[in-house]
C-alpha cells in the first residue's frame, strides 16, 4: 500500500493510540468526539422502518459536513415518509449556544430537541416546521465497529473519517405528528450510528454505498467506500452480518462488491446502481446480501445546502457532490457450496453518498 493510500485502523498500535478495546464498545465512544470547531464535523444518525409503513430519518449534526471550515453551526435533519408516500423533508440550523453534547456518552441537545442513549436504549425528540417525532430505540444487536472504526487517509495517522454503528438493529416505538393531524404511535425496527472527522469528506472519499436492514433472523450493515484518487481510489469495504442478535460474519477481507443495473440519476447527474450486492465467502460457506432499488426517498445536490459566497465558490470549483437515499428489497442468501441453505427478504433503506467528482465512464455505477 502506498504512503498516500487510505487504510482502516486495525492494528494493536491503532487501538492503543485511540484508547479503545477490540471486543468492547464503551458509552463514551458514542459521546462527542469533536468540539465543533472549524475543520471538524460530527453527526448522530437514526433511521427506522415503522410498522404502519412510514419511514423516518433523524440526524443531529454539529454543522453541514460539506463546509467544515465554519464554526459550530448545529443542524437537525428530519425526514418522514408517511404510509401513503407523502414525504416531509425538513432541515433547520440553530445558534451555537443552543448546542450541548456530552463527551461521556450520547447526550446531544439542540434547543428543545434531544438525541440521547447508552448503547442500548436511545430516546430522540425533534420538531421541525410542524413535523414532530418522539422515538425510543432499544438495541437488539450489540454495538459494533469494524476495527477501530477509524479510516486514515495519507501517511501514518493522516486525516480521519470515523464511524460507530451504536445500534446495528433495534426495536422502535415512535410517535409522529404532521401539522394539525392527530399523533400516530407505532412500532418498527431502527438503527443508529455516529460519524465524525477532521477533514472535508469530499477531499477523502469519492463516494460510498451504505446500507442496513433486517430480513428474517439476519441483520445486515454493508458499505463500499471508494477513496478519492489522491488516495489511490482505495476500496474500503464494511460488512456485518448478524443472526439472532449474534455476529456471524464481519471480516472485511472476505467481502466482494458488485454494482449492477447502472443508470444516470436525473436530479444529481450521478451514476447509480439499481442493484448492489455483497458476497461474503468463508470456506465453503457464502453469504450473499443484495439490495434492489424500488424508488428514491431522496436525491439532492449537496451544493443546494450552501448559500451566498460559499455556494458561488462551490460553483466556481465545479463541486458536484450529491446524496441519494433509496428504499427497496434486501435479500440475504446463505449457501454451502452450490446448495442454497437459507434465504430471507424484507424492505430496507440504503444510500449513495457522492461527495467527490464523477470520474468514471457513465455506463458504470461503481464510481471507479
Amino acid at each position: 500500500m502506498s504512503a498516500a493510500a487510505a487504510r482502516l485502523g486495525a492494528t494493536d498500535e491503532d487501538f492503543a493510540r485511540l484508547g479503545i478495546e477490540r471486543a468492547t464498545v464503551r458509552p463514551w465512544e458514542d459521546g462527542a468526539r469533536t468540539d465543533g470547531c472549524p475543520g471538524t464535523y460530527e453527526w448522530w444518525y437514526f433511521d427506522a422502518h415503522l410498522d404502519d409503513g412510514a419511514k423516518l430519518v433523524v440526524v443531529f449534526l454539529t454543522k453541514e459536513f460539506t463546509d467544515i471550515t465554519q464554526p459550530l453551526t448545529p443542524m437537525i435533519r428530519l425526514e418522514l415518509e408517511l404510509p401513503d408516500g407523502t414525504a416531509h423533508n425538513k432541515i433547520a440550523t440553530f445558534p451555537a449556544g443552543d448546542f450541548t453534547a456530552s463527551s461521556e456518552g450520547c447526550d446531544v441537545r439542540i434547543g428543545d430537541h434531544s438525541f440521547s442513549g447508552d448503547l442500548h436504549t436511545y430516546r430522540i425528540a425533534a420538531e421541525l416546521d410542524g413535523v414532530s417525532v418522539e422515538v425510543t430505540l432499544t438495541g437488539e444487536v450489540p454495538p459494533w465497529r469494524l476495527g477501530t472504526g477509524h479510516w486514515w487517509f495519507g501517511p501514518g495517522t493522516g486525516k480521519v473519517f470515523a464511524w460507530l454503528p451504536s445500534v446495528p438493529q433495534g426495536a422502535v416505538r415512535a410517535t409522529y405528528r404532521v401539522g394539525d393531524a392527530g399523533p400516530v404511535t407505532t412500532g418498527g425496527t431502527g438503527y443508529h450510528d455516529h460519524n465524525w472527522g477532521d477533514a472535508p469528506v469530499n477531499e477523502l472519499i469519492n463516494h460510498w454505498y451504505w446500507a442496513r436492514g433486517a430480513a428474517g433472523p439476519y441483520t445486515v450493515i454493508a458499505s463500499h467506500i471508494t477513496a478519492e484518487r489522491r488516495y489511490g481510489d482505495t476500496a474500503l469495504p464494511v460488512f456485518l452480518l448478524a443472526k439472532d442478535g449474534q455476529v456471524l460474519a464481519d471480516d472485511d477481507s472476505r467481502v466482494t462488491f458488485e454494482a449492477l443495473g447502472a443508470y444516470r440519476d436525473g436530479t444529481t447527474g450521478k451514476p447509480v446502481a439499481g442493484v448492489t450486492r455483497y458476497h461474503y465467502r468463508d470456506g465453503a460457506d457464502t453469504y450473499t446480501v443484495t439490495f434492489v432499488r424500488e424508488r428514491d426517498l431522496a436525491a439532492a445536490k449537496l451544493i443546494d445546502n450552501l448559500t451566498g459566497p460559499k455556494k458561488l465558490a462551490a460553483r466556481l470549483a465545479r463541486f458536484d457532490g450529491a446524496y441519494l437515499r433509496f428504499t427497496g428489497e434486501l435479500r440475504v442468501e446463505y449457501r454451502t457450496g452450490s446448495t442454497l441453505v437459507d434465504t430471507h427478504a424484507a424492505p430496507a433503506i440504503w444510500e449513495l453518498m457522492y461527495p467527490g467528482p464523477t470520474h468514471e465512464d457513465p455506463s458504470r455505477a461503481d464510481g471507479r
